[in-house]
């Protein structure tokens, strides 16, 4: 069994002159990163290894989101420069090249890549968290998708379950 926890980068800014690359989290997005973190401690949501996009607004949710996760977690944590503006078919190849070891693995990115994704790989879930995730993926938001295989390589379409889908706007209403 593998799990893959997916989040869009929080809310960003859009400040003029700043190319996409370099756009900060707006401070919408600097509040909800912390809480996105929070609530995956409290879950135990902790990955083996986390993979982010190398654009500042996705580095920053990584920086502010991990000293919410307990100091024992060992994720090893990388900077993946094919996950920014991917495709379906480019973070279903990242997949596949993960070591056999990692048995939670995080990607920090973008949409509508992460998005696409979630949907070309669940067919199963409850059904609240699905139409949640159908209507829309908003910035911080956080799927986690349990996949019944051995070896990242054996990851295929329509072979993963969504165990749930967490908003910011879902958490800060729980509050």
């Amino acid at each position: 069994m593998r799990r893959l926890i997916l989040l869009r980068h929080a809310k960003s800014d859009w400040p003029v002159g700043i190319v996409d690359p370099e756009r900060p989290l707006a401070s919408r997005g600097r509040a909800a990163a912390p809480l996105i973190g929070s609530y995956m401690a409290a879950q135990e949501l902790v990955p083996d290894r986390v993979l982010v996009s190398p654009a500042r607004r996705t580095r920053e949710t990584w920086e502010l989101l991990a000293p919410a996760l307990p100091a024992t977690a060992t994720a090893t944590v990388l900077s993946e420069p094919r996950l920014y503006e991917a495709s379906v078919n480019r973070l279903l190849g990242v997949l596949r090249e993960q070591p056999r070891e990692v048995h939670a693995l995080m990607l920090v990115g973008h949409n509508p890549g992460l998005e696409d994704l979630a949907d070309v790989l669940t067919d199963q879930g409850p059904a609240p968290a699905r139409a949640l995730m159908a209507e829309k993926f908003p910035t911080g938001a956080l799927a986690i998708i349990d996949l019944p295989i051995d070896d990242w390589e054996d990851v295929a379409p329509q072979t993963g379950r969504l165990d749930r889908f967490v908003t910011p706007r879902l958490l800060m209403l729980e509050m």
